[in-house]
């Protein structure tokens, strides 16, 4: 899996307060299956509500090998549909269904979701370090994320 991290900290601290897939109360590893995928999430919030890209600011982009052994997956829009996600409105920042299901796998003992990314055509991978064996995580790459070039290529 692909994550992208602000630089000096480490890959594998899992995301602060809630998002799409955890409530404040979990503690997950966000990540893509595709680098761009990583990349255009953290863009996507660094980009909000800003008039001007925060360029200055210095990101890694990890290649991460994971063993999950028990992963949810809800890889297409049909999946998520069928749980409750309103497809029309799943790249905006509503979040109570997703996490009501990321608080369910977890519950039910699944180390991770694989779902549709919001900001990508690829998948997000989701991990629950609560129950994730950390042992089963290994940094593979890093190489830093020239915003200003990803930004040129991706308009």
């Amino acid at each position: 899996m692909w994550r992208v991290v602000r630089a000096g900290r480490n890959a594998f601290d899992g995301s602060r307060g809630s998002g799409r897939w955890n409530t404040a109360q979990m503690s997950v590893l966000y990540g893509a299956a595709e680098p761009d995928g990583a990349i255009a999430e953290i863009h996507f919030h660094l980009n909000r509500g800003q008039s001007v890209f925060p360029s200055r600011m210095a990101h890694n982009l990890y290649e991460l090998e994971v063993r999950a052994n028990q992963t949810l997956v809800l890889a297409d829009m049909d999946q998520l549909r069928s749980l409750g996600v309103d497809d029309d409105r799943y790249r905006e920042l509503l979040y109570v269904r997703t996490q009501e299901i990321a608080s369910a796998a977890a519950f039910l003992g699944f180390d991770g979701l694989v779902v549709p990314s919001a900001r990508w055509d690829c998948r997000n991978i989701v991990l629950f370090l609560d129950v994730l064996d950390l042992e089963e995580l290994r940094e593979v790459s890093v190489r830093p994320v020239d915003w200003t070039d990803w930004r040129r290529q991706n308009k």
